[in-house]
C-alpha cells in the first residue's frame, strides 16, 4: 500500500516551531496559527516510532510525509524553518518518505533540483497561491523543474484567510471569526474552497497546453471539485478529455464522495491518500480489484510515472514483505 499524503513533524522542525514567536508557533505542544484557532497537537502523532509501527501493521510500503501547508511556511521569511523541514524529512526511516517544499518569495530552482536528486519524492505547493488562472503562470518556473526532474507535485491546502481582511459590513464580523468558528471550519469550508478554486484555476489555465507531461494530485479529491462537471457544462464550460496525469487523493473522504469523483475521472486518477495523523483509511467499498489500483497502482503512477509491474509484491497484499522505494 502507498499512502501519497500524510504529515509527520521531525524533531528539527519542531524545535523551529517552538522558538518562534509568531504565528506559526508552537507553545509545548499548542499550535497557534493566522486564521484557526489554537490546536492542541497529540504528541504521539509525531513520535516517529510511534508511527513506523503504525504503518508497517498497516502494510504500507510507502508514505510520503508533507510539510503543513496551512501553517503558511511557504510564504514566510525564515528560511531556517524550511530547511529544519528538509532536513529533519529527509532523514525519516522507512516507510516515510517527503515532499519538498519552496520559498515561494524567492525560489531556489536549483535548491529545489538538487531535493529531488537527493530522493525527495515531488513538491507540495499550497492551494491557495493557484486560485487564479494566472498564477500557475507565475509559478511556471517551479512546476518546470518538477516536470524536467520527472516529480509530480501535490496540491495541498494553504492558510485560511486571516480574520479581518474583509471590508464593509462583514468587516466587524470577520475580525473574531477565528474564534467563532468551529475547529472544523477551515478543513471543511476554507480548505475546500481553495482546492476548488485551484482545480478549476489549472483547467482554466489550460495547464496541460505548457505542462504535457506533468503530474498533478489534488488532495482531498480536489475539494470535490470534479463532481461539479454537470454545472460546468450547465454554465458553458467543457471538462474534456480524462487526463491521466491529473489525480486526487482519497483523504478525509469515504465511499460517497470518492465514488462520485471516480465517475467522473474514472477509477485510474484516484490515489490513497490519509492525511494521516489528522485522519485515517476510510473503507471505499469500491471491491478488492478497485481498491488495490487506489491503494498502490495509481500511487506508483503518480509518484514514479510507470505502472508497477502486475507481479510486484508490492501489490500482491498491499505491500507485506514489499520492496521499500
Amino acid at each position: 500500500m502507498i499512502d501519497v499524503h500524510q504529515h509527520l513533524w521531525p524533531a528539527e522542525f519542531v524545535d523551529h516551531l517552538r522558538a518562534r514567536r509568531e504565528p506559526p508557533y508552537l507553545d509545548g505542544w499548542t499550535l497557534h496559527t493566522h486564521g484557526e484557532p489554537a490546536y492542541d497537537v497529540d504528541p504521539a502523532a509525531h513520535a516517529v516510532d510511534k508511527r513506523v509501527a503504525l504503518e508497517l501493521d498497516t502494510g504500507t510500503t510507502l508514505a510520503a510525509v508533507s510539510l503543513s501547508s496551512p501553517l503558511g511556511i511557504e510564504e514566510l521569511d525564515d528560511p531556517a524553518l524550511l530547511d529544519a523541514w528538509h532536513a529533519g524529512a529527509a532523514a525519516l526511516p522507512s516507510p516515510f518518505r517527503a515532499w519538498a517544499s519552496v520559498n515561494l518569495l524567492e525560489p531556489d530552482l536549483a535548491g529545489l533540483a538538487e531535493l529531488f536528486a537527493a530522493g525527495f519524492v515531488g513538491l507540495q505547493l499550497p492551494a491557495h497561491v493557484l486560485a487564479v488562472p494566472a498564477a500557475w503562470d507565475v509559478f511556471g518556473e517551479i512546476l518546470a523543474v518538477a516536470e524536467q526532474a520527472n516529480k509530480p507535485i501535490l496540491i495541498h491546502p494553504g492558510p485560511a484567510p486571516h480574520a479581518g481582511i474583509h471590508a464593509g459590513p462583514a468587516a466587524s464580523a470577520s475580525a473574531s471569526a477565528s474564534a467563532d468558528h468551529p475547529g472544523w471550519w477551515a478543513p471543511v469550508v476554507d480548505y475546500s474552497a481553495q482546492l476548488q478554486s485551484a482545480w478549476w484555476s489549472w483547467h482554466a489555465y489550460a495547464g496541460r497546453q505548457y505542462f504535457p507531461a506533468l503530474r498533478l494530485c489534488f488532495v482531498a479529491a480536489a475539494g470535490l471539485a470534479p463532481v461539479h462537471h454537470e454545472r460546468l457544462s450547465a454554465r458553458g464550460g467543457r471538462l474534456g478529455t480524462i487526463d491521466p496525469n491529473l489525480f486526487v487523493d482519497t483523504s478525509s473522504y469515504g465511499p460517497q464522495g470518492i465514488d462520485a469523483v471516480a465517475r467522473v475521472l474514472g477509477i485510474d486518477q484516484v490515489v490513497h491518500g490519509t492525511d494521516r495523523p489528522y485522519a485515517g483509511i476510510t473503507e471505499l467499498r469500491q471491491g478488492e480489484a478497485a481498491t488495490t489500483v487506489i491503494q498502490y497502482d495509481n500511487p506508483h503512477r503518480l509518484l514514479f510515472g510507470t505502472s508497477p509491474p502486475r507481479n510486484d509484491p508490492g501489490r500482491i497484499g498491499f505491500g507485506r514483505g514489499a520492496p521499500s522505494y
